[in-house]
């Protein structure tokens, strides 16, 4: 095999990861992050280049420009903002990104106004047992029936006005990391976990100096939680894109909190055919732990790719997150699985040569098997590459 399995530093892996989740991010509200990545690319040595709203387009150069490579990871979370000042002195939130009011409950959260920050805590409208009874038990989960207390003198909303909050300002939800036993727990690992460990793959492939065949290209997005993450970091020259998310593991779902986790489809349909098969058979090779998946209520930066009318091949590997959206856990063996399957991806050779243009004939169009006496046991399709 053209690959060499590198070594992934996972004690860099968690440092950065940590670092990463303890800074705000929900979507809309990201260029503290976004400064963040781009210092750590120069650490790295690894050139990049920004969008106008923040997205960070990283590149390590290969033997050839065209039929360039892309791995994708989101550095936005969920979160909120102020929906309403209320006459009691609390905040009426509305989510940011798409996330049930039920994990809200009790986080503490910081808010963000152009005067500062203010701390406070996320409670439903009936808090106390000691007032409430068993009515705190009967009240509906939704996000009308949250507020935010904040931790100032605020008792109308005069006060909060003179607090310096005002319908709008973002609200970001404490993350609460901690690490044992090589379980991660904390919010937001969707996707500052991917983040990490394409960060991690830089790395590894950085010390390594190793030879890659193409051009490849580390996005970092900045709206995937609302949807719209891909549709404006791609360039022309980029013919398949390999996006870094979670994988929910829960019953009815083959995702693992170990090893990588290779979707066939998601909610917006099946990812292309040749490019996953080939991500699977480098799993394979390498001796890389993996499972395959689909996930029904679920979209990447993937989607948004598309949707924004770019012609390319895509993939998702995951991480399986235990509780995602909510009160996520992972192990850092996923992480480390899908950090290596970035780094030999990269580094194996390009099979479909006709993708170094967007259009052309019929000429070396690929091929999918239809008779079961052809079919290659191990998955490995001649002419699939991605």
């Amino acid at each position: 095999m053209s690959e060499i399995l590198p070594e992934i530093d996972t004690s860099y892996l968690t440092d950065i990861l940590f670092k990463l989740l303890n800074i705000p991010s929900p979507s809309g509200y990201t260029d503290e992050i976004v400064h963040f990545c781009a210092a750590e690319l120069e650490r790295l040595g690894v050139g990049y280049e920004l969008t106008r709203r923040g997205a960070i387009r990283a590149c390590i150069k290969g033997q050839d420009s065209l039929s360039a490579r892309a791995i994708i990871a989101h550095v936005d979370t969920l979160g909120a903002q102020v929906k309403y000042l209320k006459d009691n002195g609390r905040l009426e939130l509305v989510p940011v990104g798409h996330w049930s009011s039920r994990f809200a409950e009790g986080a503490r959260c910081t808010i963000f106004t152009t005067q500062g920050a203010w701390r406070g805590t996320v409670l439903p409208l009936k808090a106390s047992g000691h007032t409430y009874n068993e009515e705190i038990d009967s009240q509906p989960v939704a996000w009308t029936n949250l507020e935010v207390r904040v931790d100032c003198m605020a008792f109308n909303r005069e006060d909060l006005d003179t607090a310096g909050i005002a319908i709008g300002d973002f609200v970001s939800i404490d993350p609460m990391p901690e690490m044992e036993n090589g379980f991660i727990n904390s919010r937001h690992l969707d996707d500052k976990a991917g983040v990490a460990c394409m960060l991690a793959a830089i790395k590894a492939l950085v010390d390594g100096v190793y030879s890659l065949p193409v051009d490849s290209y580390f996005l970092f997005s900045i709206a995937e939680e609302v949807g719209i993450g891909a549709s404006s970091v791609l360039h022309g020259d980029i013919a398949s894109m390999v996006s870094i998310d979670n994988g929910t593991t829960a019953p009815g779902q083959n995702s693992q909190e170990f090893g990588v986790t290779v979707a066939m489809a998601d909610q917006s349909g099946p990812f292309d055919y040749h490019l996953t098969q080939k991500l699977l058979t480098l799993c394979t090779a390498h001796d890389i732990r993996h499972q395959r998946d689909i996930f029904r209520y679920y979209r990447s930066d993937s989607a948004s790719a598309l949707e924004a009318g770019n012609d390319i091949r895509t993939a998702l590997i995951t991480f399986g997150v235990d509780a995602s959206h909510g009160w996520e856990r992972i192990h850092l063996d996923a992480l480390k699985s899908v950090a290596e399957l970035v780094t030999v991806y990269l580094q194996s050779p390009v099979k479909i040569t006709r993708d170094r243009e967007e259009l052309s004939d019929i000429k070396g169009f690929t091929h999918q098997p239809l008779d079961p006496s052809t079919a290659d046991p191990h998955g490995d399709i001649p002419e699939g590459e991605g």
